[in-house]
């Protein structure tokens, strides 16, 4: 990519951002580039000692939810009976809605880094194990068959195979783990810290500061971009192999399907046992720490449990119908622009360090500015989890794409086929493995964006239940609030679980052939 393309973009980005900003003078919605510039450059020690906080808890959240996800996938590979039960965990655990488990994690943690840490360790280890599972699964029977025939076992090829072929989704996952994690912590930040991005962001929302917000916003996105872009430039120092034809059997067992039942009763019945042993043990009040009885008491047997189920379920509907449009628009979004600059590589060099700069502003930062340009309504939230939604798949269907077989494209190019034909044919069954992944990653994700829009801007849903739970240590509420979500976006994650395994059957059998 030549200087001149891949400064078009930006540029592009700049232009368009001034031409708002003069378009909508005196309406408080857009500070332009050079307002933003000046305040930046006036207020540059203030940035710098808040983007030190935040970026340091960013980078230990970063590290440490990357280790636990390598450590899980390999878990699941050496012994694969473990494997639904693994899953299964980090799935239950990376549903929590963070808006809801930030105050818990502040009140049990205390004043310090560890909940903005925490926060940004459970925003990202998800998104890194599902693609690094896939990855591990995604390796050529040759190189397995290899393997075998020197009677070596499942430690030999975790150690000499596998990594091979999960390098290219490891990398995926890290890129999009990356800006997820300074989202963790600016929202750690906004349940009580006393530094950082996060509570320079609560305190010019309040303000209506637009140039803070924008400087604010402007930043973020630029460590985001910078920690893509690194990664980025790693995967291609070091990925210069084409990819290999896949004829692995990656799926799961036949009988898994039966046992499909019975592992989600071990899952529910290790999680809650795993709830009560972790209060239990840490020996907090049960004031605000909730035991599973507790939460079963205030839905079922409580006086006020008839009005508590009826608060949240309204909560939950006016939540649901902003969230499904959202979710399924960022999908559409994200598969759509990946296809869009298959076909047209020529525009991914303007249009790309768009859509990263559109994800990489964390949404804390641009929730306020997008309720502000489209309205506290429905159409302020249905974007920003489309937004939110956009940028995973996106990532996910560009690095997808990519793993189409050299060896069946050539086949295609030498009977003269067009890129349509090879888009068609080879590439998008390459990469629907990928986009179902990131549309499995999407639920937890397009949760927490309707909740953070909620508890941010207009109040309403299920995020501003919690909010407001929060507020006036109502925490049999609050806990309720987090369980439902909690298997909401579990029943989510299976129900695109099960369309992904209808799909590839069809499209790409490699992926689920037992």
């Amino acid at each position: 990519m030549s200087v001149r393309a891949a400064l078009a973009g930006p540029v592009l980005l700049l232009v368009l951002w001034q031409g708002l900003a003069l378009a909508l003078a005196g309406r408080y919605l857009i500070a332009g580039p050079a307002e933003v510039a000046q305040w930046t450059v006036a207020h540059a020690g203030l940035l710098s000692r808040a983007l030190a906080v935040t970026g340091a808890n960013a980078a230990a959240g970063f590290l440490l939810g990357n280790l636990a996800a390598v450590a899980l996938a390999g878990l699941a590979l050496l012994w694969p009976r473990l494997a639904g039960l693994v899953s299964g965990l980090a799935l239950v655990v990376f549903c929590l809605p963070l808006v809801a488990t930030g105050p818990i994690l502040r009140v049990m943690m205390g004043p310090g880094d560890g909940p903005q840490i925490a926060l940004a360790a459970l925003a990202v280890y998800y998104t890194t194990l599902i693609p690094l599972l896939a990855g591990l699964r995604a390796v050529p029977a040759a190189w397995l068959d290899l393997i075998h025939v020197y009677g070596r076992g499942r430690m030999a090829e975790l150690r000499h195979v596998r990594p091979r072929a999960a390098l290219p989704y490891l990398v995926a996952g890290l890129q999009i783990s990356a800006p997820a994690a300074f989202l963790g912590a600016l929202v750690g930040e906004f349940t009580g810290a006393e530094r950082g991005m996060g509570v320079l962001t609560i305190r010019f929302t309040r303000a209506l500061d637009l140039p803070a917000l924008w400087s604010i916003a402007v930043l973020a996105a630029a460590v985001a971009v910078a920690a893509y872009a690194l990664i980025g430039a790693a995967a291609r120092r070091f990925l210069d192999e084409s990819p290999p034809v896949l004829l692995a059997p990656p799926g799961a067992a036949s009988g898994s399907r039966r046992a499909a039942p019975a592992l989600a009763l071990a899952v529910v019945a290790l999680v809650l046992g795993a709830w009560w042993a972790a209060l239990r043990l840490a020996g907090l009040s049960p004031f605000f720490a909730k035991r599973p009885g507790d939460v079963l008491a205030a839905l079922a047997f409580a006086p006020d449990a008839a009005q508590t189920r009826q608060t949240l379920a309204q909560a939950l509907v006016q939540s649901g119908a902003h969230v499904l449009p959202g979710y399924a628009a960022g999908l559409a979004a994200g598969a759509g622009l990946a296809v869009l600059l298959g076909l047209l590589p020529a525009l991914s060099a303007l249009v790309t360090p768009l859509a990263i700069a559109l994800r990489a502003i964390p949404i804390v930062t641009t929730a306020p500015l997008i309720v502000l340009l489209v309205g506290r309504g429905a159409a302020g939230v249905v974007v920003l989890v489309a937004v939110m939604v956009f940028f995973p798949t996106f990532v996910a269907c560009q690095q997808g794409l990519r793993q189409a077989p050299g060896q069946i494209l050539d086949v295609f190019r030498s009977y003269a086929a067009g890129r349509w034909r090879q888009m068609i044919h080879v590439r998008i069954p390459a990469m629907l493995p990928a986009l179902f992944a990131s549309a499995r990653m999407s639920v937890p994700a397009a949760v927490l964006a309707v909740t953070v829009v909620e508890w941010l801007a207009t109040g309403g849903g299920i995020g501003g239940l919690m909010a407001l739970s929060a507020s006036v240590s109502d925490y049999d509420m609050l806990w309720s609030a987090v369980v439902l979500v909690t298997l909401l976006s579990w029943l989510g994650h299976a129900a695109v679980g099960a369309a992904e395994r209808r799909v590839l059957a069809r499209y790409a059998p490699e992926q689920v052939r037992p």
